[in-house]
């Protein structure tokens, strides 16, 4: 990483809520042809959020602490905080003197901007503030929310309004907090209604709603210089396995996401 941060633009998406099972099974099954051209191998790692809910994880994240390869470790990290006796932070990791990688890649002049997506990122509250208050720039409106059919596309186009704005020598670092998997997600199935709710296959097929918008977010950040992109959940959630049902619980289905990084080539 220290190779690319600095020469680099930093693309970071977390599919909120998004489940490692049905997230295999779409890519294995050409559902989400646009992220899975990206994906090693068209496939998903398996990996251990660091976190059960949106807030923690995301404070984890944010930390340097990424979803953790669901594996024996230790697992050198990309991105660290200096921290005495770190058994992650290894020779290719960027490490920083700062809180948090937002302020890290911020003090080594990045642009850090926010795209917010859940409740915990829409600024209508000291809570929901926490998290978009770590960015120099931080967007959220209702359309990028829980509750929008098109929540997705309305993000994408911010970011492009985003990059285009943005000086052709100015690094970003543009993170999007994907809402479209998060309940409610009912209304991306046709025929599916509110009474019936959701179910994996809503949530599948709000997957595949993000994945045709995918595309344009890519493109967004290729257009300037070259990238390098994470994309992963930040934790799943349960749709009835053993009595339990939403997330913030330690299920193997809310524990266990997908996760994925890749370069995206740009323009010099």
């Amino acid at each position: 990483m220290n190779d690319v941060v600095g020469s680099h633009d930093i693309l970071f998406v977390t599919l909120d809520t998004l489940r490692y099972d049905v997230a295999r099974e779409l890519a294995a099954d050409g559902r989400i042809p646009n992220l899975a051209r990206h994906l090693p191998d068209g496939s998903w790692e398996r990996r251990h959020a660091p976190g059960s809910f949106t807030y923690a994880s995301h404070q984890a994240i944010f930390a340097g602490f990424l979803p953790t390869p669901a594996a024996p470790g230790p697992h050198p990290r990309l991105f660290a905080a200096r921290f005495a006796g770190s058994e992650t932070t290894a020779d290719g990791t960027f490490v920083y003197d700062t809180p948090d990688l937002v302020s890290g890649l911020a003090a080594v002049g990045y642009r850090t901007v926010c795209i917010g997506g859940v409740g915990f990122f829409n600024k209508q509250g000291p809570l929901g503030s926490v998290l978009p208050e770590m960015f120099q720039e931080s967007h959220w409106q209702p359309e990028f929310g829980v509750a929008s059919p098109t929540s997705f596309e309305a993000q994408v186009a911010c970011a492009e309004k985003v990059v285009g704005e943005l000086p052709q020598g100015e690094r970003l670092f543009l993170f999007v907090n994907v809402s479209a998997l998060h309940q409610p997600n009912w209304f991306h199935l046709p025929g599916a209604t509110r009474e019936a709710g959701d179910t994996l296959a809503t949530h599948a097929a709000a997957l595949e709603y993000v994945d045709r918008h995918m595309g344009r977010l890519l493109a967004a950040v290729a257009g300037r210089r070259p990238c390098f992109a994470v994309v992963c959940s930040d934790h799943g959630t349960a749709y009835g396995e053993d009595g339990y049902s939403g997330h913030r619980i330690g299920h193997d289905v809310v524990w266990t996401v997908p996760y994925a990084h890749f370069f995206v080539d740009g323009a010099r």
